[in-house]
């Protein structure tokens, strides 16, 4: 019998960031070959490759400091070091994943009706949004 583990919340932030955690744990997931199939094609890409955007910092070298540390707070002292950015731009960030998409992003808009309808929860009015969709897919909502 298989076990999925899935990663934390999109929601659950480190050092201010939004999707982080849920990131850390997909690499290690990864680097332990337990990343669900269904997750490769957008390991490092989708909401992953937003926060290396904004961050400015690439997958591969990431990827290898997360997988040379042992606990969260190392990864976090990393991030502090690393990464600077602001308050403001880390709240942007934020807003861009937890609200996306717009409501007035017709082509996401589209694009999440039918990940719902593939995901059997098209009736589900509360799923606005694609962190409600993970969250419904990995059975926190």
């Amino acid at each position: 019998m298989s076990h999925i583990i899935y990663p934390r919340c999109p929601r659950e932030t480190m050092d201010g960031w939004v999707h982080l955690p849920r990131f850390i744990d997909k690499i290690r997931l990864q680097l332990a070959g337990k990343l669900p199939p269904d997750y490769q094609a957008n390991f490092t890409k989708g909401f992953d490759g937003r926060w290396l955007a904004t961050a400015g910092v690439e997958a591969v070298p990431f990827i290898e400091m997360v997988k040379h540390t042992l606990t969260d707070g190392e990864v976090a002292d990393w991030v502090r070091q690393h990464v600077k950015r602001s308050d403001a731009e880390k709240r942007a960030f934020a807003d861009s994943v937890l609200n996306y998409p717009d409501r007035d992003d017709d082509a996401g808009q589209q694009r999440l009706r039918q990940r719902k309808e593939q995901a059997g929860i098209a009736h589900r009015d509360d799923v606005r949004t694609f962190v409600d969709l993970i969250d419904a897919d990995e059975g926190r909502i």
